[in-house]
């Protein structure tokens, strides 16, 4: 049971240090990826993201100092992953971790509606970014569970 049990709190730990070193490292080529992803069209998304990918290309023509904060939000990412290696290597001790994502988890839901909704981002666009924080939660919430059956003193 214990040996079943830790071998699925490392899957989930990995699975949230994976999403969040990926969400990094694709952070910091955003205009390039943007390039990739922009066509005028005539969905929805594709106009947005096309906006999106307009905004970005002139502001790093005429401010690409502005880009720094975008790398920030990528060293902040990748930073939150080297943070998990905590409860990877002793769950019980560093569930404190595990609350702490599954509280970020929870918090980007009244940042992207809120913030979101006064910067002028559409409701689906913050819709997307809260999908984030449903799709970390759920593993670090299994996590929580399953190292709350590891040690009975945790209950």
């Amino acid at each position: 049971m214990n040996q079943i049990t830790t071998r699925r709190i490392k899957t989930y730990i990995s699975i949230v240090i994976i999403g969040l070193v990926i969400s990094g490292i694709t952070a910091f080529p955003i205009e390039s990826e943007l390039a990739l992803l922009a066509h005028p069209g005539n969905s929805t998304m594709n106009n947005w993201l096309n906006t999106i990918y307009q905004a970005v290309k002139t502001t790093n023509q005429n401010y690409p100092w502005l880009s720094y904060g975008t790398d920030w939000l990528a060293f902040a990412h990748i930073m939150l992953a080297v943070l998990f290696i905590g409860p990877l290597r002793d769950p019980v001790k560093n569930i404190w971790v595990i609350e702490f994502g599954m509280i970020a988890c929870v918090a980007i839901f009244p940042l992207a509606l809120i913030a979101g909704g006064i910067r002028g981002i559409p409701l689906f666009w913050r819709l997307i970014d809260c999908s984030f924080g449903v799709m970390a939660f759920v593993p670090l919430y299994l996590t929580y569970r399953a190292v709350k059956k590891l040690d009975p003193k945790q209950i």
